[in-house]
């Protein structure tokens, strides 16, 4: 039996913002542009996914975007801010840091 791959999380641009889709339903991080990086202002995870680790997900995923950018991130969004508390391993990420 094949294993059925993670959902990839995706940098939609024309909406600012990365997205994650699990079975139809978007969980998402918007974000602003910043001067060699961006500001994540907002998430949203779909009551139907909540429970799930979708959240973590997307937040790490994004994270690994940006590092591979050579990005920082200012992290306004509370559920970001939580994350990266929780993983030190991201830490270097934020600006100012």
């Amino acid at each position: 039996m094949s294993e059925v791959p993670e959902p990839e999380i995706r940098d939609n641009t024309a909406a600012s913002r990365y997205e994650l889709t699990v079975d139809g339903h978007v969980a998402f991080i918007a974000y602003e542009p910043m001067a060699g990086g961006r500001v994540f202002v907002h998430t949203e995870v779909p009551s139907a996914l909540e429970g799930r680790g979708v959240g973590g997900r997307l937040v790490k995923g994004a994270l690994l975007d940006m590092r591979s950018r050579g990005w920082k991130v200012q992290p306004d969004c509370p559920f970001v801010a939580s994350y990266i508390e929780r993983h030190p391993e991201f830490a270097d990420l934020v600006a100012g840091a």
